[in-house]
């Protein structure tokens, strides 16, 4: 039987004959026990006997040893496989779970008297105190300790600002599209699904089953062309229909909307929060008195069309977003409070175990710093500081890994990304985005408006160096451009050396052409006196920051939050509850009489109003001595998370 340890061997009985089996991989009841590897491995070599026992022609009751040794093993690596897989597999009844969200009304569906929306969630009153907890917190961990400047940014965004970011041009996702009924699906939402479903079955070979599992890992890499090579490759379907899908196609995610009566202004709803901190970037460097290294920081809601939001709160419409902008200088990329956390352990899984389907290192920031694993101090700051604010809020460090973006998957602003991922009955699902956007958002902003968005800093020694410059003749320029000439002018000064060089080339034999964000100028030679290197004596070197950008997804870190800290009673599968943490908890406590009598209402009153005036509850012990001469005394007779009991007693009468 399976359950036979090899180690002691023992008899099958095939026909007539007893066969001896004691090196049969027998480990069934304890799958634990071997490597999958050395499982596979043992299936492989069996497999090549049987194969070879078949071409030799040998006595029936060998080849039937053989085959049944065969299956063994074949049982052997089934259970382990699915024992890996069951460990895997948060523990939790997602029927359940969702019950209980429904039934306290921490969040349901918007609009459901009309069927609802896709996408578009409402909080309840425990939702919205649970939301509210974890945002204030957030201020707290991050804006408070780390003296971050907030702002608070208008959601309507005009085509221009976003048009610079590369938000009009490049914010998609790939579609494709039910050939019958237009049905619209996310591409590698469907692949992924259609993968998955596959590989649950039986029948795959081990060589396509690992050829899947290498798709799966690099799905965020594929780009248009290959995800429908792999959707075609592998038959995707409709879902529901099982019809033909469309070649897939890109889908910009942002709600384009008109600004004004007339309709001329075309604006979008802010897809992030970020561009708000960057376009105000030049005031709160005044703010922070010209100094850098500084960040920015913005709490609020943003909008995304989705094409299949599904998943509950993890794929939604509108969302509520904390992002942070830190500015640094490109060439320091160290952070003065590192040293706080560099013995900080986190589970990094970077691209290099991604594409070889190897696990994740669990080391600390400074080692990772070290291996090169992480490029800057200020990158690793943040990623420890993530994890601590995720831990404090009610997150599992083992439901935690961070994950580096592959080639394809990073986003078109940014040069290193890591996701925070949290382990949830969908899978590993982000909830955290750390990326290092370099000075690409200045950068893009500065060209469009024509306006410097720079740092400055004193240098100890002056610096010489070969530079460019451009006189032009003011006159000629703001005959030619009248109200835009300071804009002009500005920009030609902005302009690379390159650049300034190809222009003089050009302005030899024809005009320039200048571009400035969506418009374009012609330059006449008239425009130009003399374009010159010249070396230049610099004492204040001038450079664009770069930026390090955490940005949270907070109602996907609050779904996390309540999966996982769903607790079912034992012996009692109906009872379901939640073990939050004190800090976020929506009701901090509860006052329970322990008798209808009316004479206990005034004091639960008194007590109630008490509570209240106290805001919240952190501390163990708390006096009140004015309490109509009496002493409320908060005791821990009982602590479990955020259960307390109360002693309640009264000069005139002790026994109260």
């Amino acid at each position: 039987k399976s359950g036979i340890n090899a180690e002691y061997g023992g008899l099958i009985r095939i026909g007539l004959r007893s066969v001896n089996i004691s090196r049969l991989f027998c480990y069934s009841s304890m799958p634990s026990a071997i490597p999958m590897d050395e499982l596979k491995a043992a299936v492989a070599q069996q497999g090549a006997i049987v194969r070879k026992l078949k071409e030799s022609k040998p006595a029936p009751d060998e080849l039937t040893a053989a085959i049944a040794e065969l299956k063994i093993r074949k049982l052997a690596l089934s259970n382990a496989e699915k024992a890996a897989t069951d460990l895997k597999k948060p523990k939790v009844d997602r029927a359940k779970f969702e019950n209980l969200m429904k039934r306290r009304f921490f969040y349901g569906a918007a609009f459901s008297l009309y069927g609802g929306v896709a996408g578009l969630y409402d909080f309840g009153p425990a939702g919205c105190a649970l939301k509210a907890n974890m945002v204030n917190f957030w201020r707290n961990h991050f804006v408070v300790e780390e003296n971050m400047l907030e702002v608070e940014c208008t959601m309507l965004t005009p085509e221009t600002v976003l048009r610079a970011s590369g938000h009009v041009e490049r914010f998609t996702d790939i579609m494709v599209k039910d050939a019958k009924t237009g049905e619209c699906y996310r591409a590698d939402h469907l692949l992924e699904a259609h993968l998955e479903k596959a590989l649950e079955g039986k029948g795959l070979s081990d060589e396509k089953k690992e050829e899947m599992n290498a798709v799966l890992r690099q799905l965020d890499n594929f780009g248009l062309q290959q995800i429908g090579e792999l959707i075609k490759k592998y038959g995707c379907k409709a879902p529901v229909t099982n019809n033909d899908l469309l070649d897939p196609a890109e889908f910009n995610l942002m709600f384009g909307t008109s600004i004004g009566p007339t309709g001329l202004v075309k604006g979008f709803m802010r897809p992030e929060t970020a561009q708000g901190i960057f376009v105000n970037y030049k005031r709160l460097l005044e703010y922070n008195q010209d100094k850098i290294p500084f960040a920015g920081a913005q709490i609020g809601q943003s909008f995304r069309n989705e094409i299949s939001p599904r998943s509950g709160l993890l794929r939604v419409r509108e969302f509520c977003q904390a992002e942070i902008e830190h500015f640094l200088d490109p060439e320091d990329k160290s952070h003065p409070k590192f040293k706080n956390v560099k013995d900080v352990k986190i589970k990094f899984y970077p691209c290099e175990a991604q594409m070889a389907g190897t696990d994740f290192l669990h080391i600390t920031v400074g080692e990772a710093l070290e291996k090169g694993v992480i490029q800057s101090e200020t990158l690793g700051y943040f990623l420890a500081r993530i994890q601590q604010y995720l831990s404090a809020v009610g997150i599992p460090e083992e439901n935690l890994r961070f994950r580096q973006h592959l080639g394809n998957e990073m986003a078109h602003y940014a040069c290193d990304c890591w996701d925070a991922e949290c382990k949830t009955t969908y899978g590993w699902v982000e909830i955290v985005g750390c990326a290092d956007r370099s000075c690409f958002d200045l950068n893009a902003h500065a060209k469009a408006s024509s306006t410097k968005l720079v740092a400055k800093q004193t240098l100890d020694t002056p610096v010489t160096r070969e530079v460019v410059e451009v006189a032009l003749n003011k006159a000629a320029v703001g005959k030619g451009f009248k109200k835009e000439a300071g804009g002009v002018t500005a920009a030609i000064h902005d302009m690379e050396d390159e650049d300034k060089l190809k222009m003089k080339e050009q302005l030899v034999s024809d005009n320039f052409k200048l571009v400035v964000g969506d418009k374009s100028y012609e330059i006449t030679p008239a425009m130009v006196k003399s374009i010159e290197k010249v070396s230049k004596t610099e004492h204040v070197r001038e450079f664009v920051p770069s930026v390090v950008e955490p940005s949270f997804g907070i109602g996907r870190i609050l779904y996390c939050i309540l999966e996982c800290n769903f607790k079912v009673r034992e012996n009692d599968e109906k009872r379901t509850w939640l073990d939050l943490p004190p800090l976020i908890a929506p009701t901090k406590c509860s006052v329970l009489p322990l008798s209808t009598m009316p004479d206990f209402a005034p004091y639960v009153e008194e007590l109630s109003a008490a509570l209240r005036k106290l805001a919240f509850l952190t501390r163990l012990k708390i006096l009140l001595d004015q309490l109509d001469g009496g002493t409320l005394e908060l005791m821990k007779l009982e602590f479990f998370r955020y259960h307390y009991r109360f002693r309640y007693s009264k000069t005139t009468n002790r026994n109260s």
